[in-house]
């Protein structure tokens, strides 16, 4: 048999800190490989269920086997990484330190928390607001200037017709009931899912084959019609807190409903999104750029959506901030003139048919992923590495991105490709950027429901001739049949006959059927004719196409919370905001050593001195133990603190300590705004300033302490002797 293998080795200083996994890389390597797999069958098995639903001949008993499916392999994924996490507690996330932080710093607090709270609803405190502040200052930076769009401020009130015409009034429903004695609504399919689980917990002793019969209509309870769901809460004596039947089930459309003036006829909604406005103000936008293509709008603002199960914290609430962009380019030109300055960028892509086949994602350059296909164009892709940096920027963990493309079945008929922007967070991935080419599909129908050209013009440097249909209208049949629509019609035609190809398919059908459809009119053979011909032009008219990036700022702000939140190494106490200076709250704390008039007057002056140069800062004079202050600034993330101390006094030199490594070195006062201004705007790292200042080892409490200066990557040191104070290498030369 062998001998016994050898018992394992005791662990490590790392291990018994949590901060290395208990499994060899190999065995690592090989659960990881396990949970990707079964991704992947997630996800396939997640679309077969989708189209099947969408198919109305579908057997029920076939979709009620396919989510069966789909559950187990969910439940056998997440006993994976709970193995996972319970074998690499490094990966494990305090969520409770972090709640705590976050309401105690009042980072976010539920609204109206004194009145018992709105589930969906938050109120952001001042650090949190200073954060999306600064988020949103580096996004309009970094797109919106940098890209030289244009940027509007639409109203958030839009009227029905507009949303009406894309489609949102249609869509974002799902089926209500309400208790009839007390108006109060419920969603009808949770209703009939709690009303099986309760039956089922209750007859521990009922039959498998009834069992699974429950279980069947428990797994289509989102999928059945107002009629069926009606009578299955009844079949299930399902009853209303008040005792009474519920009403019958009516769609719940989950835009917010209101009426403009006061007579109330005029319906209108709070916008789920903020693109449409960008939308109907094409032509206006088109003129403001000189009729120049391609360009780009945005717009930045508040969304509303009335969800019924608001959960996750700032993940799924009702109302939002979102950032969206809208660019407008040639549909037969879909390149970037920006985009060799990208095309070496590295993302981490999770196309489709990896979802569905290894479930591992693919780190590639956006240049490659174009040529190959896997990303359809160069705008698509350049907006994607673009916001890749972007996340970069503000300091977002780049190992926790990734784009993920949407599967066939998630994707809407007209869109030609769609990528999100997903962070890990304790959640799991959560998408937090769309990246869409929506083609021409909204100026097109904004455009026909109008009847207003949502036209752009290329300009030719030579003319080029081209394929068309001349037409021949029969007005007389054309207006018994269309009586005041006559020229909508005719015109429609004639648009459509600009271009052979596009008319040829409108041709071919009234020659084989008789009739053809055009914008919503059935037109029959006789009313028009035509010849194929051609003719000159100088200028080609078209309907743009859209890539639009898509930010929901409140999930971008959780998530950077969470990737920002760390634990003193030995100190499970001492929890840290890590923001990067450039999005910090406050990007400095002044605190004197000890209250005296004198020092105070020094801390007003640096702070003064910061803030005028647009420096967040914070001074705290309080009779707190100075670790106790750093502390308290490390809570919300402040990265610099300068420290006044009686040596100050004497030389107007100060300390500056650094958040995250807590490293200090000693500088002249009149130095401290230039350095944190350089190192906040990217001018200036902190290895260069250790570099450039003598590092002083100092206790968190202030008092100048032994230590070894070399290990803090120190190329100086402060020392001093009985003459005096003097710089020498923090490494003693032989």
């Amino acid at each position: 048999a062998g001998n016994p293998p050898p018992p394992p080795p005791p662990p490590t200083d790392e291990l018994k800190k949590g901060t290395m996994s208990t499994l060899d890389p190999a065995a690592a390597s090989a659960l990881q490989d396990e949970i990707d797999f079964l991704a992947a069958k997630i996800t396939k098995q997640g679309s077969l269920v989708r189209q099947l639903k969408k198919d109305s001949g579908s057997d029920g008993d076939a979709i009620a086997e396919a989510v069966s499916a789909l559950q187990k392999l969910k439940i056998d994924a997440d006993a994976l990484r709970k193995k996972q996490d319970d074998l690499d507690p490094s990966k494990k996330f305090d969520r409770k330190a972090f709640d705590d932080l976050v309401l105690r710093k009042m980072f976010v607090v539920p609204s109206f928390e004194i009145h018992g709270g709105v589930k969906g609803l938050f109120d952001l405190g001042p650090p949190a607001c200073a954060l999306k502040a600064a988020i949103i200052d580096l996004w309009r930076k970094h797109f919106v200037l940098t890209e030289s769009m244009l940027e509007m401020e639409c109203t958030c009130l839009t009227p029905e017709a507009v949303l009406r015409t894309s489609g949102h009034v249609e869509r974002f429903t799902d089926l209500m009931v309400k208790d009839t004695e007390t108006g109060e609504c419920f969603r009808a399919d949770k209703l009939l899912e709690d009303a099986i689980d309760t039956l089922i917990e209750s007859n521990p002793t009922m039959p498998a084959e009834e069992r699974e019969d429950h279980l069947r209509i428990q797994r289509q309870a989102d999928a059945y019609s107002p009629t069926e769901i009606d009578d299955l809460l009844k079949k299930y004596n399902c009853l209303a807190p008040s005792g009474q039947p519920y009403s019958p089930s009516f769609p719940f459309n989950l835009m917010f409903k209101t009426s403009i003036g006061p007579e109330g006829t005029a319906v209108g909604y709070l916008r789920p999104e903020t693109a449409q406005g960008l939308f109907v103000n094409f032509r206006r936008l088109l003129e403001y750029n000189a009729g120049k293509m391609p360009f780009a709008a945005a717009q930045i603002g508040l969304g509303f959506r009335n969800e019924i199960a608001p959960r996750a914290g700032l993940l799924r609430v009702r109302e939002f901030c979102m950032g969206e962009i809208e660019h407008f380019v040639n549909p037969d030109d879909k390149s970037h003139p920006s985009f060799s300055t990208v095309a070496g960028k590295e993302l981490v892509l999770f196309g489709r048919d990896d979802q569905l086949g290894s479930g591992k994602t693919r780190t590639l350059a956006v240049g490659e992923a174009v040529k190959t296909g896997l990303v359809n164009n160069e705008t698509l892709a350049y907006f994607m590495a673009r916001t890749q940096i972007f996340m970069e920027k503000i300091g977002m963990d780049p190992s926790r991105l990734r784009f993920r493309q949407h599967l066939k079945t998630e994707m809407a008929h007209y869109a030609c490709d769609c990528w999100d922007l997903e962070i890990k967070s304790s959640y799991g991935w959560v998408e937090c950027v769309g990246h869409a080419d929506r083609a021409c599909y909204d100026l097109d129908v904004h455009g026909k429901v109008t009847k207003t050209p949502m036209l752009a013009t290329l300009k030719l440097d030579k003319p080029k001739e081209v394929e068309m249909a001349k037409l021949k209208f029969d007005r007389k049949k054309l207006g018994m049949s269309f009586k005041g629509d006559a020229r909508t019609v005719s015109g429609a035609m004639e648009a459509l006959g600009e271009r052979w190809e596009d008319f040829e398919p409108f041709a071919n059908k009234l020659e084989t059927e008789g009739k053809a459809e055009i914008d919503g009119f059935v037109v029959e053979k006789g009313m028009v004719t035509w010849t194929k011909t051609k003719k000159k032009v100088h200028e080609i008219k078209f309907t743009p196409s859209v890539i639009e990036p898509s930010f929901g700022m409140g999930r971008i702000l959780y998530s950077l919370l969470e990737h920002s939140f760390y634990q003193r190494e030995g100190d499970e106490q001492r929890n840290v905001m890590g923001f990067n200076p450039r999005v910090a709250p406050n990007k400095c704390a002044v605190f004197p050593i000890s209250s005296s008039v004198e020092m105070n007057a020094v801390v007003d002056e640096i702070a003064n001195d910061l803030m005028e140069s647009d420096i967040s800062t914070r001074a705290d004079k309080s009779t707190a133990s100075l670790g106790r202050r750093y502390a308290r600034a490390d809570e919300v993330g402040v990265p610099f603190a300068v420290t006044v101390d009686f040596e100050t006094l004497e030389d107007h030199s100060v300390t500056l300590r650094e958040r995250d490594s807590m490293v200090q070195v000693r500088l002249h006062k009149e130095d401290v705004t230039r350095l944190i201004f350089d190192i906040v705007h990217g001018r200036m790292t902190w290895e260069k300033v250790k570099e450039k200042y003598p590092v002083v080892t100092v206790s968190e409490e202030g008092e100048e302490a032994s230590g070894t200066p070399a290990e803090t990557g120190a190329k100086t040191v402060v020392e001093k002797t009985s003459r005096g104070k003097f710089s020498r290498p923090a490494e003693k030369i032989l």
